[in-house]
This record gives C-alpha cells, sequence and structure tokens, in this order.
C-alpha cells in the first residue's frame, strides 16, 4: 500500500497575530447601550414632550429644576455618553468598512475622536456646571 502521508506546506510557518477582543467588546457594547438608549431616550421623550403639558412647558425653570436633581443629570448624562459613544462606535465601523486607503481612514478617525471628546466634554460640562439659580433673562 502507498505512503498517504501529506506533504508539509510550502509557506512558512509563521507566529499566530495577536488578537484583541476589541471588535467583541464593541459588539456587545452596541447590543447593551442599544438597550440603554431605548430605556433613557423613549424615558426622556415620554417625560418632555407627553407628560404634564408636552413641550409648551420647557423653559428656563423647568430645565433649572430638572437639572436641581442628581437623578435627573445622571439620567442626561448617561443619555449623553452612551449616545455619543454608541454613535462613533458605529461611525467608526463604518469608516473600517468604506474607507479604502490607511491614511483616509486614519484621519476620519482622529476627527471622529476628537470630535467625540470636545462634545462629551462640553456636554458633561454643562450638564455639572449648571447653575439653577442663575437669574433667566
Amino acid at each position: 500500500m502507498a505512503d498517504l502521508a501529506l506533504a508539509s506546506p510550502r509557506t512558512p510557518k509563521r507566529p499566530a497575530a495577536r488578537r484583541s477582543n476589541f471588535e467583541l467588546y464593541s459588539w456587545l457594547f452596541m447590543r447593551i447601550s442599544g438597550l440603554a438608549l431605548i430605556i433613557l431616550v423613549l424615558g426622556h421623550l415620554l417625560i418632555m414632550n407627553i407628560l404634564d403639558g408636552g413641550v409648551h412647558r420647557i423653559n428656563w425653570g423647568f430645565v433649572a429644576g430638572r437639572w436641581a436633581s442628581p437623578f435627573w443629570q445622571f439620567w442626561d448624562l448617561a443619555m449623553l455618553w452612551l449616545a455619543e459613544i454608541h454613535g462613533g462606535n458605529g461611525l467608526r465601523t463604518i469608516i473600517d468598512d468604506y474607507a479604502r486607503k490607511d491614511s483616509t481612514r486614519f484621519w476620519l478617525k482622529i476627527l471622529l475622536y476628537v470630535s467625540m471628546v470636545l462634545i462629551l466634554a462640553v456636554g458633561t460640562m454643562v450638564i455639572f456646571t449648571f447653575d439653577p439659580n442663575m437669574p433667566a433673562n
């Protein structure tokens, strides 16, 4: 009977690429943050637009009263952070899928990350430095 052994492959053996679980965690984050955002945004829309007279009651005093409570500050902060990171992660995926050149991909991601940091910083600063006692003009 003939020897049925397979010949060694001609390609040189190379070490296995180091793989991180970043894309897995990114995928999981999108699902979990999406569910959390559904609750946060629907609650926000219900409270701001439907209950107690709807949008006609929203003014400086309403926002000042709302943000005087740490609960509502946390609610709006969680909505801001989750929406920004969720959207930024989606745009990062789109950039990876559609940007053909590495340099284009690099600069688009830099623009994305800088804009994300700026929006998160300004939004967080507004929520935490809002003075409910400031007189309305």
